[in-house]
């Protein structure tokens, strides 16, 4: 049964539809919550707050993008929660494998081969500078840079996740790759390619 089907039936009532449409989306709904509050017991509550919500709403779904929709709803509850917490001390991000489910020491989007040990050294304190540049950003400008240059989204899929017009979207994500860059002078060299934030080309 594919998406569309599978959305269908479970707006009608049929709860297995729906629990498979969680197994779809489950790790990639909680690895864009963990990403944007930095606690893996607030993205998981975050997560399980969003699939109450798009159980309850789900019969006022139309035909559209479903995961635009559900990572919508996922990014509103991080929002409500980086607004309950306003300021907390930065915790570090403990990547998840998506199978298993246990800790890895780097994250796919900064892991590279045949390191040295020197190497992987200088990719764990990039590791946790650029977690505690993304965490200093604004949440607005944050969710972009999750969504475009992590998770490798175009700026149309944004756009529909975030509700906001194309400009708002390239213009938050050119001002937060500059504010990134600042962040991280002196790591330049080191950072894999869709994190020297060169603000040209489109997506």
């Amino acid at each position: 049964m594919d998406e569309i089907a599978l959305v269908s039936a479970a707006r009608k009532g049929d709860l297995d539809a729906f629990n498979r449409l969680v197994l779809d989306y489950q790790q990639q709904v909680f690895n864009l919550a963990l990403r944007m509050l930095n606690n893996p017991d607030a993205a998981e509550d975050a997560t399980q707050l969003a699939f109450i919500s798009v159980y309850r709403n789900l019969r006022g779904f139309r035909r559209g993008y479903f995961r635009a929709w559900i990572l919508r709803i996922v990014t509103n509850k991080c929002y409500d929660e980086l607004r309950r917490r306003h300021r907390q001390p930065i915790q570090p991000l403990e990547p998840v494998q998506q199978e298993s489910g246990e800790e890895i020491e780097n994250p796919a989007w900064l892991q590279d081969q045949g390191l040295s040990p020197q190497e992987i050294a200088e990719q764990k304190e990039l590791d946790k500078v650029v977690q505690d540049c993304i965490e200093d950003l604004p949440p607005e400008f944050r969710a972009v840079v999750l969504l475009v240059d992590v998770q490798d989204m175009d700026y149309k899929e944004a756009s529909r996740i975030l509700q906001k017009p194309l400009g708002t979207i390239k213009s938050r994500l050119a001002r937060a790759r500059r504010k990134l860059q600042d962040c991280l002078k002196g790591f330049r060299e080191l950072l894999p390619a869709k994190f020297r934030l060169n603000s040209e080309g489109s997506r």
